[in-house]
């Protein structure tokens, strides 16, 4: 694209994902400064011109989640005061989508919170991707684009060629993805019913569907300490299934995550490169990250050209 006033920042939080982006754009990345005072404050300057622009700061609010919600605060502040026509706040992983409504007394609704202080940064809009609860976007009183990792997930699994696949949902609140999956992919659907005993800590009951002498895919949008997908895992296989596959779009993977993955019954895990992986989970062998840059920089085009956006949502 040869347009001057459409820019690409980053944060710290996943640069080579917005390296790509540029790349399948054809535009640099954004000059900016981004460091650190001697008692851990951010510092942010913004090193060239960007008054009329229409600016896209692309930033995945994973691990340190708090470090990189504030440097997106901070660099949305400074593009607004350095006159910005608009600002897009991209963000691959929304963070805090998990506390999405009051489901206790006395907690707060912290995915309204995070969206309140994206908009007082200054934020004209949002793009994200795969968020955790989709009626997050009503959260915002601006524009937001929410794409989704399927396109790339199930172009994956087609070519693979699994033959008598059923697609799994890990719980009940995921059956819209899973059964999305199943159709793209002409597969049957089967549903875990779990139960949730602590704040990572989840309890597999009962199985919804058929899977015995088939090969299974589960389907989540993240994965993060693992535990959920491992028990998924080993219920499906108690069930009679042959093989077990899972596919994400965040590969979180926090605390034993890894760990458990690798001494799983799961074959392949798939996921995106919407957040960095740890080292641990680079050496994982029995894992596939593919690119959601081509997918993002698609959305951002639509949104810089005024284009229509809506054959990305599917």
């Amino acid at each position: 694209m040869n347009d001057e006033r459409f820019k690409i920042f980053t944060g710290t939080a996943n640069p080579p994902l917005a390296e790509a982006i540029c790349k399948n754009l054809n535009v640099p990345l954004g000059k900016a400064l981004l460091g650190r005072f001697s008692d851990g404050e951010i510092y942010f300057q913004i090193l060239e011109n960007v008054r009329g622009a229409d600016v896209f700061v692309v930033q995945p609010c994973s691990y340190p989640v708090d470090n990189h919600l504030f440097e997106l605060l901070l660099m949305i502040d400074a593009f607004k005061r350095a006159s910005a026509w608009r600002i897009t706040a991209v963000l691959p992983y929304y963070c805090y989508a998990r506390q999405d409504r009051k489901d206790k007394p006395r907690v707060p609704i912290s995915a309204k919170l995070v969206a309140d202080l994206l908009e007082t940064a200054g934020a004209s809009r949002a793009l994200t991707l795969d968020l955790h609860a989709p009626q997050i976007q009503g959260y915002f009183d601006v524009p937001v684009d929410h794409l989704y990792g399927s396109p790339v997930l199930v172009d994956y699994f087609r070519q693979k060629k699994l033959p008598n696949l059923t697609v799994v949902s890990p719980d009940a609140g995921g059956v819209e993805r899973a059964r999305a999956f199943a159709k793209k992919l002409d597969a049957p659907l089967a549903i875990v019913d779990k139960r949730r005993v602590d704040l990572d800590v989840t309890e597999v009951m009962n199985l919804i569907g058929d899977v015995r002498g088939r090969n299974t895919l589960i389907v989540d949008d993240i994965i993060d300490t693992a535990g959920t997908l491992v028990k998924t895992a080993d219920a499906l296989i108690r069930e009679g299934a042959m093989q077990v596959y899972a596919a994400c779009t965040h590969a979180i993977f926090s605390g034993p995550a890894v760990e458990r993955l690798e001494g799983s019954k799961i074959m392949e895990v798939v996921a995106t490169d919407s957040v960095p992986l740890s080292e641990s989970a680079k050496k994982m062998k029995n894992l596939r990250i593919l690119s959601v840059a081509d997918l993002l920089a698609r959305g951002i085009r639509s949104i810089h050209e005024e284009t229509s956006i809506s054959e990305l949502f599917t």
